[in-house]
């Protein structure tokens, strides 16, 4: 009789049988590593400079630079434009500039726009004092100026209290012939989950000597969606 010996294991067989738990062990712990790279470690958070000509970061919830630095691009070119082809020649043969008080910029819109109050008044700041049109005061002068009438800005024009703030800006030695305000406003529409949000920036001037006012605008609108879809569905142009 044959004796019956022990079944030997092939280890070739063995690890061909483990391969496809071994490939799928593999590709979960993948996953999780890529998850864990996309989602940041807890307690750390990472930055990158945007490069000169990158489209800005479109906000999720509230206008940010998408909205802001183009109203204020548009909005200005419009008040130069307009304001150079009325403006005089003098003697010497180049544009007599016209001493304007950028007073502030004003906020009625719906939304916080917070530390951008600040830098939307330095933007158009210095595009008008990069123009050939309008020689600005500074800003500390105006800020001087409002501290010692003990006026608010809204209140400038009062005859009476324009007369005292010009005499003021007179004193410290400069005149000026036209007083500047930035008005940001918005207007909602709501459709379900979806709403459109309008963003308008309005530039007044007003004539200090006459009255004569003016004024500029630009406007973007901004689409806010709950899901990645909401703007193809609200805003498909074959519906």
């Amino acid at each position: 009789m044959r004796a019956d010996h022990p079944q030997s294991h092939n280890p070739k067989s063995l690890s061909s049988a483990c391969d496809p738990l071994w490939r799928r062990r593999d590709w979960i712990l993948g996953l999780v590593s890529m998850s864990t790279l996309a989602a940041g470690c807890r307690g750390y958070q990472y930055g990158h400079i945007v490069k000169p000509g990158a489209q800005d970061l479109v906000g999720s919830h509230e206008a940010g630079s998408e909205v802001f630095h183009p109203l204020v691009d548009e909005s200005v070119a419009k008040l130069l434009s307009r304001q150079e082809e009325q403006c005089h020649v003098g003697p010497d043969g180049n544009p007599q500039k016209k001493t304007i008080c950028f007073v502030c910029v004003e906020n009625k819109m719906s939304e916080d726009i917070g530390d951008f109050k600040d830098q939307l008044y330095e933007q158009i700041d210095s595009k008008i004092l990069e123009s050939d049109v309008f020689r600005p005061i500074s800003r500390r002068m105006v800020d001087a100026a409002l501290h010692e009438t003990r006026l608010r800005p809204d209140s400038l024009m009062v005859p009476d209290n324009m007369h005292l703030f010009t005499s003021v800006l007179q004193r410290q030695g400069a005149p000026i012939d036209y007083l500047l305000y930035a008005k940001l406003t918005s207007g909602t529409t709501q459709r379900n989950t979806s709403k459109q949000r309008d963003y308008l920036l309005t530039l007044e001037l007003t004539n200090v000597h006459s009255g004569e006012y003016s004024k500029e605008s630009a406007e973007i609108r901004k689409g806010y969606h709950k899901t990645a879809l909401g703007g193809i569905w609200n805003y498909n142009p074959l519906k």
